[in-house]
């Protein structure tokens, strides 16, 4: 193997494709990243078994050829070195890679590629394709709401359902639960439904250009894996074998309380409320008090702790319905009110015993249910 590339493309590439490299293997080769020729490109892949991270960028090929080299050393050498050209040369014998910039040169010994794991490719079986932007906010909206722990291994993912023309993502902790619908271009010829690690659905998002008008989305058949394709850049992830809850007849249907407020405000108060909240399972106060001639309505959101003392914040809400308190895990609220694209938010409750839900108001493909917390009286 041997060619030549820029300093930044191969530094951005590595960039991509280092946080799929596995950190807790006991194989070496899952430690290094894979460069390979690639029709006149340099093909850079990193996986930790659950993902695959393939990035291509340009290079002048002079020899065709592969090796795999520790991710870490590679990746720290080539972002020390000048925005210039580096020339990569492969010495088969001694399976080490021979790298020259201007006014200097490294060797890095690397691991033969056949020890790599099998790269899997794009495949046009069950091709689906929807808008980067799109796809990147369903993401930021969903996937925090998924089980951080395996405990319940189908809670880490995020369950993923194609019907018609319509994608839908959802995930619980089994406190929370995000829900996030989007219209595809094209329909499914059937419904179907899959679990997508939400660590994948993240990586996916961090990865996903803003140049990259869509991503084309495949399954393919009896590989248990999703593939996603941004054209220099393709994600692969391992499915998750089994069954996620229905969480249908957790969605309220019904309402007695709801209160409308400024997203921004809201957001503020919680931040506010959660500096004491801290010490105190992070439960604050949200009190709602619907307004009459003399007053409009408004929301007091508090919390209190013994250790530090305690705040209260009042903002003003267009409020139906009847007055209503109710606490909530006042970070989870934070961190709605943090994805939501919309200059306002609906609260909508019925008593303090039952979940609230929060909508973008104008916006009909969200909807964040959140259980409420006991507090003493």
């Amino acid at each position: 193997m041997r060619l030549s590339c820029l300093q930044e493309n191969l530094a951005k590439g590595l960039s991509i494709v280092s946080r799929a490299v596995s950190t807790r293997s006991t194989l070496p080769v899952l430690g290094n990243v894979l460069l390979a020729t690639d029709d006149g490109r340099l093909k850079l892949s990193a996986t930790n078994l659950e993902i695959v991270i393939t990035c291509w960028i340009g290079a002048k090929v002079e020899e065709e050829g592969s090796i795999t080299v520790p991710a870490r050393t590679f990746n720290d050498l080539v972002s020390t070195l000048p925005p210039e050209r580096i020339d990569l040369t492969l010495d088969k014998k001694t399976q080490t890679l021979h790298l020259v910039s201007p006014r200097s040169e490294a060797n890095i010994k690397g691991i033969d590629a056949q020890e790599f794991p099998l790269v899997p490719e794009a495949s046009e079986e069950r091709q689906l394709r929807i808008e980067t932007a799109i796809l990147k906010q369903m993401i930021s909206q969903v996937a925090f709401a998924a089980a951080t722990d395996d405990a319940r291994p189908t809670l880490t993912g995020v369950l993923t359902r194609f019907e018609g023309n319509k994608m839908t993502l959802a995930a619980t902790d089994g406190f929370r639960l995000s829900v996030r619908s989007a219209q595809l271009p094209n329909p499914v010829p059937q419904p179907f439904e899959i679990i997508i690690p939400a660590r994948a659905l993240n990586e996916l998002a961090r990865i996903a250009g803003d140049d990259t008008e869509a991503v084309n989305i495949s399954m393919p058949e009896g590989r248990n894996q999703i593939v996603f394709d941004m054209d220099n850049v393709v994600l692969v992830s391992q499915l998750i074998d089994g069954n996620f809850p229905d969480f249908t007849p957790v969605i309220p249907r019904r309402h007695s309380t709801r209160t409308v407020l400024s997203t921004a405000e809201f957001a503020k108060a919680c931040k506010m409320a959660e500096i004491f909240a801290r010490e105190a399972n992070q439960t604050a106060r949200v009190r709602v008090e619907p307004g009459n001639e003399l007053m409009p309505g408004y929301a007091i959101i508090s919390a209190t702790s013994a250790e530090t003392g305690d705040n209260v914040a009042q903002i003003d809400a267009n409020v139906e319905g009847e007055e209503v308190e109710i606490a909530f895990n006042v970070r989870y609220v934070g961190q709605v009110l943090s994805v939501l694209n919309t200059p306002q938010v609906a609260l909508e409750t019925t008593k303090s015993t039952e979940p609230g839900v929060l909508k973008p108001v104008g916006n009909d493909d969200y909807v964040h249910i959140i259980m409420p917390m006991h507090f003493g009286r």
